[in-house]
């Protein structure tokens, strides 16, 4: 073992959170911060071409490549959990929408997990900080952050007639779902600038790096946090092949997300005692919630036919493909600047619920997977997430080795109420394709189809095809009881000097994408971490349909 060096501060993991930390901790030249990363840099060409999130999200050199267990209730599937394994994490392979959730997911944070400092007019300035959108600043939106954020340009008849249907069916329409108006259809935000992908790395890690005080490590996997006398002292790591010690002296802050940073807990001896010891690992700290309470949002697809030939089908034509890729090249415009999911919303399912519980993304595109390869046909696909599950998953070790994989259990829709909430989706994207705006494109329902009409039948399909968004959280949650891992600080509970700050603190998951919330909570990690005055509170006002 090869002692490196000592830090101020070690940040694990170089994803949206561990990003935003390296900026933040070290814009003060006496704090020496280092940040260890297990995959790579981010020289791919499809990590910063928007368009090529596809061929991003599947590259097994920046993935992780995890999958679930197999989930009961979903006909005993492996759910396919693509991770970034690069510096920005996996808003390096995401599909860039920028959404900050419901405003009263934090107002409830604040109100039902006992976290006052946490509700929306406490989080509104961070978000505001961390970006820098096109829209322009206002009450609600940030001019000036570090963080690119590009309304949706792409012109596309589908489009128009998606946002004409929110209107004639009553599920609404929006300026800005990240806005005044919360709720209804809406051209989506992307982290986006200048037509490239703007990850967490490009907005928050590279400008940093150029201070002589933050030094990056990447290809280097943790092994574990030293704990000594209820303290985190040092973390061990593997890099180019040898193990290596680097001590901190203030704090270790683990942000490798939600699936890798309760693993990294566990390996340790931070967590359930019972189970850490299963696998040879000394228990350094029994904390039974880490890896509990993994929450994830869990989505369904419709498919049709398009009449028209205005589908992006044609944009996988060879020449077409070089054309566009020279456009962007030397302009970055065009379709290749457009992450494809540019129109999307919150709606209210059928059930009573307070504000929408389900959020559209919609594409005039229909794809397949064949292997690794994707394959375009004339169509529009139009896909419900659920976004309040009530069922509850973990993460449990499998090896004590650090390379390999955690198991995951989201035991999706364990909760029957979450099976109705996905069967009332169905219903409700059938009920905005069937309006007038979309008379001249609908074409068959490809899938499910039109056979499948009763509730059992539908059901039967979301068991069969509903999927993750992707969404992986709460797995360390924030909060104080028993099962809380961290505390409103994001300290952990019991220790010293250690912290996590990820999605995986989040209570509950918030009604919306995970890239925006993760950063913010970043951003005010750093001020609990410095010391630093919060930024004051700010009461926006909004619309809310009911």
């Amino acid at each position: 073992m090869e002692k490196i060096n000592e830090y101020d501060y070690i940040i694990l993991g170089a994803g949206s959170a561990g990003c935003v930390l390296a900026n933040e901790l070290s814009q003060d030249s006496s704090n020496r911060v280092l940040i260890l990363e297990a995959g790579p840099m981010d020289h791919k060409l499809m990590i910063h071409m928007p368009a090529g999130v596809h061929a991003a999200y599947k590259d097994p050199g920046i993935n992780w490549n995890y999958e679930s267990e197999k989930e009961a209730r979903l006909e005993d599937r492996n759910i396919t959990l693509p991770r970034g394994k690069v510096i920005g994490g996996s808003s390096s392979i995401n599909s860039m929408v920028y959404m900050r959730g419901h405003p009263k997911d934090y107002d409830y944070w604040a109100s039902n997990h006992l976290l006052p400092s946490w509700d929306y007019a406490q989080c509104l300035p961070y978000f505001k900080k961390c970006e820098s959108s096109d829209r322009g600043a206002d009450d609600w939106r940030g001019g000036a952050g570090r963080l690119g954020v590009t309304k949706g340009k792409l012109e596309n008849p589908l489009y128009d007639a998606f946002f004409e249907a929110g209107r004639e069916s009553g599920q609404g329409y929006s300026e800005d779902l990240n806005g005044f108006k919360p709720e209804g259809l809406a051209r989506l935000d992307s982290t986006t600038r200048y037509g490239r992908r703007c990850s967490a790395a490009t907005a928050h890690l590279k400008p940093a790096l150029s201070r002589p005080n933050l030094s990056l490590k990447v290809k280097a996997l943790v092994h574990r946090v030293v704990i000594e006398n209820g303290r985190a002292r040092a973390v061990e790591f593997n890099h180019g092949g040898r193990l290596h010690t680097v001590q901190a002296s203030k704090e270790i802050i683990v942000s490798a997300g939600a699936i890798k940073s309760p693993q990294i807990l566990m390996l340790s001896g931070i967590g359930p005692s019972d189970h850490i010891k299963e696998f040879g690992i000394e228990s350094t700290h029994h904390l039974p919630g880490v890896g509990q309470n993994l929450q994830d949002h869990l989505n369904i697809g419709l498919v049709h036919e398009c009449t028209k030939a205005v589908t992006f089908d044609r944009m996988a034509r060879p020449l077409r493909q070089l054309a566009l890729g020279l456009q962007w090249i030397f302009t970055r415009k065009g379709f290749v600047a457009s992450n494809v999911w540019e129109a999307g919303g919150y709606i209210h399912g059928y059930s009573e619920v307070e504000f929408p519980n389900l959020q559209y993304h919609f594409a005039p595109i229909h794809y397949e997977y064949h292997g690794s390869k994707m394959k375009l046909f004339q169509g529009f696909t139009t896909q419900l997430d659920q976004l309040r599950p009530r069922s509850r998953g973990q993460i449990r070790l499998l090896s004590a080795d650090p390379a390999h994989r955690p198991a995951v259990y989201f035991n999706y829709l364990s909760d029957p109420f979450d099976t109705g909430e996905l069967v009332e989706a169905v219903k409700r994207i059938r009920e905005l394709i069937s309006q007038p705006a979309f008379d001249e494109f609908r074409g068959k329902e490809l899938f499910p189809g039109p056979a499948t009409r009763s509730d059992r039948e539908i059901e039967s399909y979301v068991r069969s095809h509903a999927n993750t968004d992707y969404h992986a959280s709460c797995s360390c949650r924030m909060g104080s009881g028993e099962m809380a891992v961290v505390d409103e600080q994001m300290r952990v509970h019991g220790l010293d000097g250690l912290r996590v700050v990820d999605a995986s603190v989040m209570p509950d998951i918030v009604s919306g994408n995970l890239n925006a919330p993760t950063q913010m909570i970043a951003l005010r990690a750093a001020d609990f971490i410095l010391g630093r005055k919060p930024l004051p509170e700010f009461h926006a006002s909004f619309h809310f349909q009911r």
